[in-house]
């Protein structure tokens, strides 16, 4: 009873008090971000300690304020300071004070730093996005790329649940399926590939200069493209609302299989990537260009980048800010290891190889942003990538190479080099606006333009027979030209051209707190045209001598032709004229033109039935037009060299939220989908490697020309503190009529693209926890860790194909091209306090395991992409406000990155090599 009497005291002196006192509550914003929460921000009582910090909504409250006028001060690091005055508290109320701040013109650079990454690109903001988009969505900010030491855009992309990345290349997987089941977008806004082969550009290109943030949206809504089952990458660019600053950094990387080797490279490429013949006829490069590799004269990869940008403050609304990044990296690899090219037999072993990859990237980006008042704002934002690779490949350096094509021997001896240079260049234009129309309109589009140059100028390929006999020691023995056809030595020249137009436009309406409506229209028109063109040596005499295979150039000369070779176009001239097809330039041997267009208009609806459920269905419909003219070789007579498809599709989605409480959410999500053929899919032209050939399949454009894709998502999130995170995911696909990779029913083994099946089902779950071990007195993280695992089971029947190309299957079902069933990412940050010294150091961990790389055909196994455990270390130091000194270890664990067919009786390997770790230093200042 005296327990009760107490409590009931308590309660009434409670009751008492806050009849006496009031309080002020209100939402901060962000209005140079359309009006966002600002969450972190500080709201003071002046002249009091009184007060408190927003949510993760904005929101605040400072409670227990005695009846009377107050001042509030609202501040945010890097923001103007928004004072407002005679704020009236009356007892038993609340007093409502919305307050929206914007970013300061004249703030010191130390504060614009801290700003720009704590509220646009730090992992607290973007999990504060994730908490409140509709759609399934996971990103990571500016702030966490420099942590980890996260170069470019495919390495981050890697670090969230579910996504995996292809060893060696920007090419991603998320949730278990391969590139051409993902889409990638700049700013909102379509970008083009940069690679015949692949759907999406290579996410290595995008520097992690040029990236504010990049998220990854696994569920579809209405405003995505039909085109649409693994998810979107989003890149957004950084832009700058601060001061004026300037930042630049050098540094040097090296590879530990590269030190000591003499590195080698194609003749005719610049120190910075580009290629200084393309206006020269290919004939003309064949006859005035040798053959042979030249030194890269050294082995030791540098980089350099600077950053600067300034705002303006115009009259009392309007302020212009201008963003500018730059930067050059190359890099050094060597590879060696065994080479196979297995079809449905062994054609051509290498037990040895040796492989120099020497690359360079340049990347430039610029963006003006022009903030006309608080309810307009325009940008414009210029992209470019340069992104060149030499890669010089000798396979059989040992003597031991073989190939049952021979003619001398075909069990030893047989030797191939490959001397390649590849430059892709992008340009990208975008115009993006946003607008507040009223109170409830807000209006946001986009255009853009994008253009690709993706060039392989003079590939040089020369095959040898009886090597082992130049490695004997006997001068008087020596290897032979390789001569079954002229094409086993040869010079490959091939241009490909990406032009595309894209738009977007998106009106939101906001009939009530409880309930807005989008409308809007996206689209794209893009088209590709190909083009090849390859010359043979042609040798006079049979079992002509080499000498030596590094110095072909002595052979290989003006004066040598028409007396030991003859160069050979296939597709050549006119032999009515009597000009024959030999020693004169010929027409392309191979050309494409593709376009597609999509244009689409959709509508959804936010439905808050209450504070804790919110409904987003939503509707698109799609119109999708594809075509392709061809005209390449080795085709029947009666192919009519071209294809088209034209499908409307409607395109139903429903996303639902429950928030379980403040911290909690509980997501659902239903969608249809679909996935159209690439170009690369669809051109039956073939490309040929050393050991692989890939090429398209015109019939994927007959009906159906599509694949239906059905989605089911279901996930909880726990946002256990501002960068603390627990979720566990569960998801289902059905994919009808689904594409994939297959060896096809020719003699050459060639991998095709073929719709393998009716339907491939795809079942998984994740996991993902972000969570500080140790903390601060402030309570920032001292010790933190992140883990994501995703498992995926995947199924799908098999039946084979007939048309222009076929395939069989001798079983009924296999798994999913592309899906690993784990993916496991993780990191370890530590960040301590030395006084001014303040350095983070970073353990990042990924893995992914055993995937099939092509499916095999007939009695043939697949190709599997063996797994690869990956592990780097980044350690940051801040020695003062301007310095940093910066190391890097990456590729700790060197695996060996390998790729097997699946045979019976056991797997060959097709290729094995492991590359070496990467140490780099870095030093960066800031002016």
């Amino acid at each position: 009873m005296r327990k009760l009497l107490i409590g009931l005291l308590l309660l009434a002196t409670a009751q008492i008090t806050a009849q006496e006192t009031g309080s002020i509550v209100g939402k901060l914003t962000d209005t140079d971000f359309n009006n966002d929460p600002l969450a972190f921000a500080n709201i003071l009582i002046e002249g009091t300690t009184k007060g408190t910090t927003s949510d993760f909504d904005g929101l605040y409250e400072i409670a227990n304020l005695d009846p009377g006028t107050y001042t509030v001060v609202y501040s945010f690091l890097g923001y103007e300071t928004i004072t407002k005055a005679d704020v009236v508290v009356e007892a038993g109320k609340s007093t409502t004070v919305d307050v929206g701040l914007s970013a300061a013109a004249g703030v010191e650079l130390e504060e614009f730093v801290g700003t720009g990454t704590t509220k646009k690109e730090s992992e607290a903001a973007l999990l504060l996005d994730q908490k409140n988009a509709t759609i399934v969505k996971e990103s990571i900010g500016a702030q966490e790329l420099s942590f980890k030491g996260i170069s470019d855009a495919a390495a981050a992309v890697n670090k969230i649940s579910g996504v995996s990345k292809q060893e060696g290349g920007g090419n991603v997987y998320v949730r278990g399926l391969g590139d051409r089941y993902l889409n990638t977008t700049y700013n909102g806004l379509p970008v083009p590939s940069n690679n015949i082969e692949k759907k999406n550009i290579d996410l290595n290109l995008f520097s992690s200069d040029v990236i504010q943030n990049v998220g990854v949206s696994k569920t579809h809504a209405a405003n995505f493209y039909g085109d649409f089952a693994a998810g979107n990458v989003d890149i957004t660019a950084k832009e700058h609302t601060g001061d004026f600053f300037l930042d630049v950094d050098l540094g040097t990387t090296v590879n530990t299989n590269a030190v000591g080797t003499d590195f080698v490279k194609s003749e005719g490429t610049g120190y910075f990537g580009f290629y200084n013949r393309y206006r020269n006829n290919p004939y003309a490069v064949l006859l005035s260009h040798g053959v042979d590799a030249i030194s890269s004269e050294g082995n030791t990869g540098v980089s350099g980048s600077f950053a600067s940008g300034k705002s303006w403050n115009i009259g009392d609304a309007s302020r212009l800010s201008v963003f500018a990044t730059a930067s050059f990296g190359n890099s050094f690899e060597f590879r060696e290891g065994p080479a196979v090219d297995y079809t449905t037999v062994e054609k051509k072993r290498f037990p040895n190889s040796e492989q120099y990859e020497y690359g360079r990237n340049t990347t430039a980006m610029a963006n003006i942003v022009y903030r006309i008042n608080d309810k307009h704002k325009v940008k414009y934002n210029s992209l470019f990538i340069n992104d060149a690779t030499d890669e010089v490949s000798y396979f059989g350096t040992k003597g031991l190479g073989s190939n049952r094509d021979a003619i001398l021997d075909t069990d030893r001896g047989f030797y191939q080099s490959n001397v390649q240079f590849s430059q892709d260049m992008i340009f990208v234009n975008q115009l993006l606006g946003t607008s507040t129309l009223s109170e409830k309109l807000k209006l946001d589009w986009g255009v853009g333009y994008n253009n690709v140059l993706a060039r392989q100028p003079d590939r040089k390929r020369i095959s040898v027979e009886r090597y082992d006999l130049e490695l004997d020691n006997d001068e008087s023995t020596n290897g032979f030209f390789f001569s079954n056809i002229a094409y086993d030595n040869q010079r490959y020249f091939q241009d490909i051209e990406d032009s595309e137009l894209n738009a977007r436009i998106n009106l939101s309406y906001d009939i009530s707190e409880k309930l807005k409506f989008n409308f809007g229209y996206n689209g794209r028109s893009k088209q590709r045209t190909f083009e090849n063109i390859r010359y043979g040596y042609d040798f006079i005499q049979p079992n002509t001598p080499v000498g030596d295979v590094r110095n072909l150039d002595g052979v290989f000369t003006q004066e040598n032709l028409g007396t030991v070779f003859n160069t050979v176009v296939f597709n050549g001239l006119d032999p009515q004229n009597g000009l024959g097809n030999t020693n004169l330039p010929g027409r392309f041997e191979n050309t494409y033109e593709g376009n597609l267009n999509v244009h689409a208009f959709y509508t959804d609806a936010v439905y808050k039935i209450s504070d804790k459920l919110s409904f987003v269905p939503g509707i698109r419909l799609e119109k999708f037009n594809q075509d392709i003219t061809y005209d390449v070789i080795n085709l029947p007579a009666t192919d009519p060299g071209a294809r088209d498809a034209s499908e409307f599709f409607i395109l139903p989605s429903l996303n639902v939220k429950y928030a379980l409480n403040e911290d909690q959410n509980l997501r659902f999500s239903f969608s249809s989908t679909v996935s159209n053929p690439e170009f690369k899919e669809v051109a039956p032209f073939v490309y040929e490697d050393v050991t692989q050939r890939i090429g398209g399949n015109p019939n994927l454009l007959n009906d159906p020309a599509f694949s239906r894709i059905y989605n089911v998502d279901i996930k909880y999130e726990w946002f256990m503190k501002p960068s603390e995170l627990l979720s566990v995911a569960a998801f289902a696909k059905a994919i009808n009529d689904p594409v994939n990779l297959v060896v096809a029913n020719d003699a050459t083994g060639t991998q095709r693209f073929f719709r393998t099946g009716d339907q491939a089902q795809v079942l998984g779950f994740e996991f993902e926890v972000r969570k500080a071990l140790i903390t601060d007195a402030d309570e920032q993280s001292v010790l933190s860790t992140g883990i994501n695992a995703t498992y995926t089971y995947t199924k799908q029947d098999l039946k084979g194909s007939n048309g222009v190309f076929s395939t069989t299957f001798d079983r009924e079902s296999d798994q999913l091209q592309g899906a690993s069933p784990l993916l496991l990412n993780a990191d370890l940050s530590y960040r301590p306090t030395f006084g001014s010294y303040k350095p983070v150091a970073n353990l990042v961990f990924s893995y992914f395991s055993d995937r099939i790389d092509a499916l095999g055909s007939g009695q043939l196994g697949n190709i599997i992409e063996k797994a690869v455990p990956t592990l780097d270390f980044v350690w940051k130091n801040n020695i003062n406000e301007k310095m940093e000194l910066n190391a890097s270890f990456k590729n700790l664990l060197n695996p060996t990155i390998e790729r097997v067919r699946e045979v019976e009786g056991g797997d060959v390997t097709l290729s094995s090599f492991k590359r070496g770790l990467n140490i780099g230093f870095q030093f960066k200042y800031k002016f």
